[in-house]
């Protein structure tokens, strides 16, 4: 009943919301990309596209749309038969994925052409996959290893959870063989990747930009006369150029990487430099910055940050173009040859445009869930551990490395749910353990 509810609301989002969210420029890049699949030295690798390369057939960005919204049911059921398979009752598995299936949020983020559904349905089947049994399998192990480094090819944040991974399996005690199968399984995709880039682009790596988005995220607390780079790092100071948010910096042409010649796409390697000698030289100012971001996610109003984007509630009526860009028609010519602007259809925007605003998860609520994972995670068996270390992974790792978004926070949601939900049947149980102990 509850996966046919999730479902009609995603056929009512298709209906509503026609053929697609299609953001500028990520979607048209991931596009291009996918039309002649290549690995990238962009800020994004190469898997979502190659998704996107296996639907290219049906040249229709609407099928795309409709792929990512079964995504997001999986993701709902998996999360139901995990805490299921761990004896939790049907409510309360059911109650576990509820923010998932029916948050707007969700279904805005399937509509569009981005890299998150599928980022978080790798995630969600590599928890499932280690969570199933206590003493996952050989096989299980290698399938986790391959499915989180696909998700590192989807977004690069995900490479610090295969380290988390073989922790937890080697706090289990699992042995050897398992522990090498996930490291295997996970190096040979990345590795492969790496050397293809290396090939096409010439760089062995999953990605390029990394120094960049560093650099921006000191530029909100850089000082040059505390840091003292040398003279080749000296122009990437803050040069008074303003943002509100770090990430802005990236795209700020009078920011002071861009005004070098060849500005970012040149000067990674050197914006990297400056970023680490900036974190260092300022790591009080640095944690002060990522825990202030980090802290964002808690509000019970959402925050714009930055303050040109809409963070929440974002269904609307109306038609909204395209740009007139080259890439845009190459899109059309390649890809699916019906690209357009979104617009919406009523009475299907119309019902979502209300629904939004009490489908929503508010800031306290996630402060709750993970609060739960956490105590969870402190006592025997300590099944909500994985999945809490994943979830706070997900949350500080992005603004550590550029910039807090509340796009960014969606994935936390259906694993901190996952982990809340394990948290409470593990502190339920400790109760029962120590009223029986006190009652003996």
């Amino acid at each position: 009943m509850v996966v046919a509810l999730a479902a009609g609301l995603r056929v009512v989002t298709m209906l509503g919301y026609r053929p697609a969210q299609l953001y500028w420029y990520d979607s048209f890049t991931y596009l291009d990309v996918a039309s002649h699949l290549r690995p990238s030295l962009d800020f994004h690798p190469s898997g979502y596209p190659l998704l996107l390369w296996l639907l290219r057939p049906f040249h229709s960005v609407a099928v795309v749309v409709g792929v990512q919204h079964a995504m997001g049911l999986a993701v709902g059921v998996m999360i139901y038969a995990v805490l299921r398979r761990r004896s939790l009752s049907a409510w309360g598995a059911s109650l576990a994925a509820v923010p998932f299936l029916f948050d707007a949020s969700f279904l805005r983020l399937e509509t569009g052409v981005l890299s998150d559904t599928m980022f978080i349905f790798l995630i969600v089947a590599a928890l499932t996959v280690l969570l199933w049994s206590p003493r996952p399998s050989v096989a299980a192990c290698a399938a986790a290893g391959a499915l989180l480094a696909l998700a590192t090819l989807t977004r690069t944040i995900a490479l610090p959870l295969l380290v988390l991974a073989l922790l937890h399996l080697a706090v289990q005690r699992v042995g050897p063989r398992r522990l090498a199968a996930v490291a295997v399984a996970a190096a040979l995709p990345l590795v492969a990747y790496a050397g293809w880039n290396a090939q096409v682009n010439g760089k062995f790596a999953l990605t390029g930009g990394e120094g960049v988005v560093l650099w921006a995220r000191t530029m909100t607390f850089a000082d040059c006369a505390v840091i003292r780079p040398p003279r080749a790092e000296a122009g990437l100071c803050p040069n008074g150029a303003h943002q509100d948010a770090a990430s802005e910096y990236v795209w700020d042409a009078d920011a002071s990487l861009n005004r070098l010649p060849g500005g970012r796409d040149r000067n990674n390697d050197l914006a990297r430099s400056f970023a680490l000698r900036a974190i260092l030289a300022q790591p009080l100012d640095y944690l002060a910055d990522v825990a202030r971001d980090t802290a964002l996610t808690f509000a019970w109003t959402p925050v714009r940050h930055p303050e040109r984007t809409t963070p929440a509630f974002g269904f609307a009526r109306g038609q909204w173009g395209l740009p007139d860009y080259p890439l845009v028609q190459k899109v059309r010519e390649e890809y699916d040859p019906s690209v357009r602007g979104l617009r919406s259809v009523d009475p299907y925007a119309g019902f979502l445009m209300a629904y939004q605003y009490p489908a929503y998860l508010r800031g306290p609520v996630i402060a709750a869930i993970l609060l739960l994972g956490g105590l969870g995670a402190l006592v025997g068996p300590r099944s909500a551990l994985l999945p809490w270390g994943v979830a706070m992974v997900l949350l500080v790792g992005p603004v550590t490395v550029l910039d807090f978004d509340h796009r960014y926070v969606l994935p936390v949601i259906p694993v901190a749910c996952l982990a809340g939900a394990l948290g409470v049947a593990d502190l339920a149980a400790a109760v029962r353990r120590f009223r029986s102990r006190s009652g003996a």
